[in-house]
């Protein structure tokens, strides 16, 4: 049956709401969609091969295997002592496979009176030591105030030699650092004096990632290794190697190198010496 003879027995207007009625229900479910993959945490990865996450304000994370604190914070662009502030956690700042991070200020307790198990582990799942402590009979109260900012660390230096083929964006949405391209298996070298807080590949977009933690303010990471030679918990200096240059989750071998003050990314040049 043809177009116009169903119109005519109809009536232009019966046929012309039931065209409305589609196309609003075609927007409704593509809305739907958006909204969906909106409240799942889908990733954007931008030009450099970083996935781009939003800031995470509300909800709660679950953690995995060869997760730290100092990943997870560096992952929702949250300053990790704010983070462990909202959850109770206190140093060494371990965290269990199966813990839920919360990020809306409702810190998770334990019953009084229990106990926790805390599960140590290392990236590589090498080794796996369980203890038991008391737990207080109630928790400290949760503070949303932002943690004033330490002074930044001094010597700062180069991460690896090459050509910069990336710069910092001011809004921090294409690039949340700089790019230097090299040589496969190249040195990459820690840019300050400080602790390995997370040495792994469970970052989506960063490929093997070393994160450093220079002071209680600063961090900086260093993505797409072809291999990392220092451990979690390692003490490193400025200039040691902690890794060889590759091209781990991008496309090219390169350094990508970033800098963060309280979670927020930083422009790496500000800090590093000219060259």
């Amino acid at each position: 049956m043809s177009l116009t003879v169903i119109t005519q027995r109809m009536g232009a207007k019966s046929y012309q709401r039931i065209v409305v009625g589609l196309v609003l229900s075609a927007s409704l479910a593509m809305l739907a969609a958006c909204s969906s993959a909106s409240r799942n945490g889908a990733s954007v990865v931008d030009r450099n091969g970083v996935a781009q996450r939003p800031a995470v304000t509300t909800g709660q994370y679950v953690v995995k295997r060869g997760d730290t604190l100092f990943s997870i914070a560096f992952r929702y662009g949250w300053d990790w002592k704010a983070l462990a502030a909202k959850n109770n956690i206190n140093a060494p700042y371990t965290i269990v496979p199966g813990q839920s991070i919360r990020f809306d200020g409702r810190a998770g307790t334990v019953p009084a009176g229990g106990t926790t198990t805390t599960v140590v582990s290392s990236s590589s799942g090498s080794k796996t030591t369980v203890t038991k402590r008391p737990v207080a009979s109630a928790s400290r109260p949760v503070t949303t105030a932002p943690l004033p900012a330490g002074p930044a660390p001094k010597g700062w230096g180069w991460p690896a030699d090459g050509i910069l083929i990336g710069k910092f964006s001011s809004n921090g949405s294409l690039n949340k650092g700089i790019d230097i391209a090299g040589d496969l298996g190249q040195p990459v070298l820690a840019a300050s004096d400080g602790t390995v807080v997370y040495a792994g590949s469970g970052l989506r977009g960063y490929g093997e990632l070393v994160i450093i933690k220079h002071s209680d303010t600063y961090v900086s990471a260093y993505g797409h290794n072809r291999r990392l030679l220092v451990r979690e918990g390692q003490q490193v200096k400025v200039g040691q190697k902690i890794a060889e240059m590759g091209s781990t989750g991008t496309d090219r071998v390169k350094l990508h190198f970033e800098i963060r003050r309280q979670g927020k990314p930083v422009d790496p040049l500000q800090f590093l010496p000219r060259r």
